[in-house]
């Protein structure tokens, strides 16, 4: 079968040689057992090719299951996956099959593979190199036969070293990995979608197809696309409900972009050319900033309770020898206890800043996106189950 028929097949758009590699390695690797590692961004369009896999090999009339890691809740996550049996945690009043018990001789799509906790990941790398798995509340192993296909759009590597991804579970996922290039790397297939999705809407809603002009269209391609063919179907599908007018110009197009053709932070250097729309993305962006030092911050803090336990200092006397080589011995008078109370007000109250522009930032993303949490998350580059967490922890509905 051709690739242009695997693309008519599947509604796959688009002609960049990255595109037309990944859909050869999926269909070149569907009829073997070996388990794939699919990575790319966030909106590129990861989830069509599990299905491409699937289609193509010996399994294809067995069971298919897509599962969003990131959407479970740690809790019952192993419950979803493996199972559990009657009466094994509160609320398990009967006993229930996992999704590697139902899908067994077929294949199983693990989206968003790196939220999985770790304790999860143990038990996932178990069933790759045994077949085997436990239901939560069982001692019994059961068997399954069972074809993985994995996607992310985190840093594995990354995640390794920061201790959040078992290094041996991403050797055996990634036994062939399929790169899916963003839609800011794939060229003309950005005007291509863009006219597609235009056609789609207008069947949808029953009204004329919105035409690009050629300053339209030169702006489509120029802009950088950080949400990938998700962004871009979403901006399309606005633009074709709220334009009365059907030829669309460039600068229309740039209402529906916020953040398009700005540089970062240009109120620093071009002060008296900056307008409230362009204040509003560097708010945006400073608050990006203070969202994720509040992490440093808090993990600052814990490094200096530590030292201080670790070398047992007693703030009324001397300490008995500096840090590094850089930094002279700190006496009585450079330090006591009513000046260490104070710094610790201070850096509660920065910390305490920070979280009202985290709330504040998370509220922009929600509101912007109208309450869709998978594109706020993906707009503020957490997972989806993190931005559930801060929101009940911020209270904001």
């Amino acid at each position: 079968m051709d690739i242009q028929t695997i693309k008519n097949r599947f509604g796959i758009i688009g002609n960049s040689p990255g595109l037309n590699r990944a859909i050869e390695i999926a269909v070149q690797v569907a009829s073997t057992e070996l388990s794939v590692l699919i990575t790319g961004e966030s909106g590129t369009g990861k989830e069509v090719f599990p299905q491409i896999i699937h289609q193509f090999s010996p399994r294809k009339h067995n069971t298919y299951i897509a599962v969003n890691c990131g959407a479970i809740p740690e809790g019952t996550i192993d419950s979803e996956l493996f199972g559990h049996e009657k009466g094994s945690f509160t609320g398990a009043t009967d006993k229930r099959k996992g999704y590697f018990e139902v899908a067994d001789k077929g294949t199983i799509f693990l989206d968003e593979v790196a939220e999985m906790p770790l304790s999860t990941q143990a038990r996932l790398l178990r069933v790759l190199e045994t077949g085997e798995f436990f239901k939560v509340g069982s001692s019994i192993p059961q068997k399954t036969n069972v074809r993985v296909v994995a996607a992310t759009n985190v840093d594995l590597q990354r995640a390794i070293q920061n201790g959040r991804f078992r290094e041996d579970l991403f050797y055996r996922l990634s036994t062939i990995p399929i790169y899916i290039p963003p839609l800011r790397q794939r060229g003309d297939d950005i005007w291509l979608l863009a006219r597609k999705f235009a056609s789609d809407f207008a069947e949808k809603y029953r009204m004329p197809a919105i035409r690009f002009l050629p300053d339209a269209q030169q702006a489509l391609m120029e802009y950088s696309w950080p949400g990938n063919v998700r962004q871009l179907k979403n901006v399309i599908e606005q633009i074709s409900i709220i334009e009365t007018q059907r030829e669309i110009n460039a600068d229309t197009l740039k209402r529906y972009l916020p953040e398009a053709f700005q540089t970062k932070l240009p109120a620093l250097v071009q002060a008296d050319f900056v307008d409230q729309k362009t204040f509003n993305t560097e708010r945006e962006i400073l608050f990006q900033i203070l969202f994720d030092m509040r992490k440093d911050i808090t993990e600052l803090k814990q490094q200096v309770h530590d030292i201080i336990n670790e070398r047992n200092l007693n703030l009324s006397q001397p300490i008995n020898a500096p840090i590094n080589e850089n930094i002279n011995i700190i006496s009585k008078r450079d330090i006591s206890i009513d000046d260490n109370i104070e710094d610790t007000e201070i850096v509660e109250d920065e910390t305490l800043s920070i979280q009202e522009k985290e709330k504040e930032l998370i509220k922009k993303a929600l509101e912007k996106y109208n309450g869709r949490r998978k594109l706020a998350a993906a707009e503020l580059g957490i997972s989806e189950r993190t931005l559930y967490r801060k929101i009940k922890e911020y209270n904001l509905s």
